[in-house]
């Protein structure tokens, strides 16, 4: 028994093994649902609805508009601009043509766009007034259209954007800029057309779609995708979730369209069961959990980090997630914990997909089933065939539970990368099986990542090659060299960290290396970390070595983690010997403090009776003192009174004596001119 078969005995039920190969081409098969469900909302943006006979409507319009400008079947048409109803109605305008759909990130840089049109050649492009001021290399013979996002907003949106307020005037600027002289509206482009009446010229193995990946070079490759790949993997979704019901769901498209998984998943096969998409030119919690109040979902398509950040915000706004039955979770590893909140938020289930751009995407899911794993990759889908293979020879097998590559093939795989021979070359095997460059491992009837062979980084679902960064990294003045790895980052998948060696007497920062970068990058492929080496790890032939690098840099940061955790051994430690000590102290210090009172009491005790001895020495002095001074007193008083009766009784006979003196005197004759003297003399006596 082959790998496959042993893989598929874990289906759900009712999932078949095999798919009916689809033999309309994607205009006709949107022409045919708008035939069976033509009122049916099929786009709605901010409440602006496009019912299933308008999308109809349009897409010749557009097509008809193309033709126009000079596109035939076969032309590219390149497409730069966020999830719209213009850019649905653009994808289908294009195909109805029979021309090639070329998906391009509208916030890509400069430099990154220009060596991807280099590569396909697009003729005509429709894109974003804000992204147009990065298409100026377009040359003369290059047709261009700027499309206003403003335009498919409700009315009432549009007429508060033109209000004369300093908010409405930020949102415009947000939205739209003036469209250049060197453009053409899109929006009277398609007024003025002659609606295509033709049919689709498409042939099933006829290329539809270039949408771009990584490359080794720094310039994206252009992934092939036929008609037949794209309807094949919404085949194999469809079947996969066989209690979808045609004509009845509702998709919110998040994921933008010029990713693999938001064009095949949440775009066609949205389209395919005639379920109504709502369109988010952005992934913002706010907007969705807005349309959810008013257009419940019931399919919802996403990676990791979004279903995290919902969370966080439904829970503190109380938002209601259980019209959501089902949800896809793929780009990057989704969690178990994570996994099983969102289940018990919405009480719908939770499975994960795996693939790349080159399967269109999907190769790999778990099972709608409670014998899913978490954390694994899954099974193969319906008419998906895997092995896993000897890197260094993919002709041979593993044997059963030893780590190889995965390789696949099946009708979703693609032809191969647009007019890149080589490079097709060496992502299939001889006998065409398409290499995955994962390592994997199968445990318990499910596959499992074991290591990443590639050395492509996941940033938050994005691809980013390390050639890209390195290349727009070295020519920043003061570095030396440098090597872009990613290091696991959780649910964010990994973060881009840029090992430099620089220039003597050099000093780089994050913020710097971001700033410079930031003008040949997109913004997930911006370094998030940087790490400045003395030199970097290189093979006997020069090549450095980015795996090194990487085991460096990670090794580097458990030895922080494991110091860090020592420190706070060290610390908690301390504090405790610190906190033994103190209760030492306040031990010793309280029987210190307990003699020192008990002496204190004593010698306030010796005081007190001190201070009684003194006292009642003091008092007896003191009344022996009263006694002899009463004793003097009285003795003094009685010595006064003896001498003042004597002097008394002296006077008293001074006086009685000088009387009778006196009395002799005045009887004898006196002499008139002794009188005053006399007078005087008596005077002076007394």
């Amino acid at each position: 028994m082959d790998l496959t078969t042993k893989l598929r005995e874990l289906y759900a039920p009712g999932v078949a093994y095999n798919i009916a190969i689809p033999d309309r081409p994607i205009p006709d098969m949107v022409l045919e649902v708008a035939s069976r469900y033509p009122k049916r909302t099929a786009i709605d943006f901010f409440a602006r609805q496009l019912t299933y006979a308008e999308l109809a409507k349009e897409m010749r319009q557009a097509a008809g508009a193309l033709h126009q400008a000079g596109v035939r079947p076969g032309d590219r048409v390149a497409l730069v601009m966020p999830n719209c109803p213009q850019h649905a109605v653009a994808v289908l305008g294009t195909m109805l043509l029979g021309a090639v759909v070329v998906e391009h990130n509208p916030l890509a840089p400069a430099g990154e766009l220009e060596g991807e049109y280099e590569r396909h050649g697009a003729r005509v492009t429709i894109a974003w007034s804000k992204s147009l001021e990065k298409l100026t290399f377009l040359g003369r013979g290059h047709t261009t259209f700027c499309m206003d996002l403003t335009t498919a907003l409700p009315a009432a949106s549009r007429m508060a954007l033109k209000l004369p307020v300093k908010a409405a005037r930020e949102k415009r600027e947000q939205l739209s800029s003036p469209r250049p002289s060197w453009a053409r509206s899109w929006t009277r482009a398609m007024r003025t057309a002659t609606p295509w009446g033709g049919d689709c010229p498409s042939a099933m193995e006829d290329v539809a779609l270039l949408i771009h990946t990584g490359g080794t070079t720094g310039v994206p490759k252009a992934a092939a995708l036929t008609h037949a790949n794209l309807m094949a993997n919404v085949e194999e979704s469809i079947a996969w979730v066989p209690v979808l019901h045609e004509g009845a769901e509702v998709f919110y498209c998040i994921l933008p369209l010029f990713h693999a998984f938001g064009f095949t998943i949440g775009f066609l096969a949205g389209l395919r069961l005639g379920a109504t998409i709502a369109m988010f030119p952005k992934f913002d919690t706010a907007l969705v959990l807005a349309a959810q109040r008013r257009l419940p979902c019931t399919f919802f398509l996403g990676v990791p980090p979004m279903y995290e950040r919902l969370l966080a915000a439904a829970e503190g706004t109380n938002a209601d997630l259980s019209s959501i039955h089902f949800s896809l979770s793929g780009a990057m590893p989704l969690s178990a914990p994570l996994a099983d909140q969102w289940e018990q938020a919405t009480g719908g289930l939770m499975i994960e997909g795996y693939g790349m751009t080159e399967a269109s995407p999907i190769i790999l899911g778990s099972p709608l089933a409670s014998s899913r794993a978490r954390g694994a990759l899954g099974i193969p889908f319906p008419s998906t065939q895997v092995r896993i293979v000897d890197p260094e020879n993919p002709s041979r097998e593993v044997a059963d539970g030893e780590v190889g590559e995965l390789i696949a093939r099946g009708p979703q795989v693609f032809s191969g990368y647009w007019n890149q021979d080589d490079e097709t070359a060496e992502v299939f095997t001889e006998d065409r099986w398409l290499r995955t460059g994962d390592l994997v491992q199968v445990r318990d009837g499910f596959i499992y990542m074991a290591d990443r062979r590639k050395e492509m980084i996941n940033a938050s679902g994005f691809n980013v090659y390390p050639t890209q960064v390195e290349n727009a990294v070295r020519s920043m003045p003061g570095v030396l060299d440098v090597a872009a790895v990613g290091v696991p980052a959780g649910e964010s998948g990994e973060d881009v960290v840029a090992a430099v060696v620089l220039e003597a007497g050099a000093s780089v920062t994050l913020t710097d290396l971001r700033k410079w970068a930031e003008k040949s990058l997109a913004h997930y492929a911006l370094p998030r970390q940087i790490v400045v080496m003395t030199e970097l790890p290189r093979s006997q032939l020069g090549k450095v070595m980015r795996k090194k690098v990487r085991e460096q840099i990670m090794g580097a940061q458990a030895a922080a983690t494991d110091a860090v955790a020592g420190a706070r051994e060290a610390v908690a430690g301390a504090r405790g010997a610190v906190s033994e000590a103190m209760a030492e102290a306040r031990e010793s210090m309280s029987e210190r403090v307990a003699g020192a009172r008990e002496a204190v009491a004593g010698a306030r005790g010796a005081v007190s009776e001190a201070v009684a001895e003194a006292r009642e020495s003091v008092s007896e002095r003191v009344a022996g003192a009263r006694e002899t001074a009463s004793e003097a007193m009285a003795g003094a008083r009685d010595s006064v009174a003896e001498a003042m009766a004597g002097a008394r009784e002296t006077v008293a006979e001074a006086v009685a004596g000088v009387r009778a003196s006196s009395s002799e005197q005045s009887s004898a004759p006196t002499d008139a001119s002794d009188a005053p003297a006399q007078r005087l003399g008596e005077t002076d006596e007394e």
